[in-house]
């Protein structure tokens, strides 16, 4: 990275906490974007982007989801210690706010030393996830599956009226059983 990329993603870092969110909205979504591309960019930034998980902005808190999602990939152990702070930020927060938490789960269950934890974790995502996300979410773990998450998954297909959605779920379903 030469100097000057360095010197923007500062500043757009530092944009982060201006006074006017539309800056803030920008910002953030340069940062998240610049990560999908070359996160080692914005992984020295993990923990203001952690910080900003207690914003009230709901935007900025999505926003830096996807961020931190990107960074999980990187630094997987950058992101473990923080993983109460994700998951509080997650739950009541948006859809992409969950989606994104459910991929820093996976990214953490492909690391030896993180599985059990965070597999635990998403089982209970899992179970606690809203129908119209079951079937993203069972995707997107077939990676770090355990006979625990296949029965948690099995057992909340009877719920999953919309056929597009069972279908999916039912495909995942047989994939783990193969």
């Amino acid at each position: 990275m030469t100097g000057a990329d360095r010197q923007a993603i500062q500043e757009l870092v530092a944009c982060l906490h201006h006074k006017d969110k539309n800056i803030q909205n920008d910002a953030i979504r340069v940062l998240y974007e610049v990560g999908a591309v070359a996160t080692e960019r914005i992984a020295p930034y993990t923990e203001t982007f952690v910080a900003l998980l207690g914003s009230g902005h709901s935007r900025m808190v999505w926003g830096t989801m996807i961020a931190l999602s990107g960074i999980a990939s990187l630094n997987p152990q950058c992101i473990y210690p923080h993983l109460p702070r994700v998951l509080d930020a997650a739950m009541p927060g948006s859809v992409i706010a969950r989606d994104h938490a459910v991929k820093i789960l996976v990214q953490l269950a492909k690391v030896a030393v993180y599985h059990t934890d965070a597999l635990a974790l998403l089982i209970d995502q899992l179970k606690d996830a809203p129908l119209n996300q079951l079937p993203t979410y069972a995707e997107q773990t077939l990676a770090v599956i355990s006979q625990p998450y296949k029965n948690a998954l099995a057992g909340r297909l009877p719920e999953v009226a919309q056929e597009s959605k069972h279908r999916r779920i039912r495909k995942v379903l047989k994939k783990l059983a193969a």
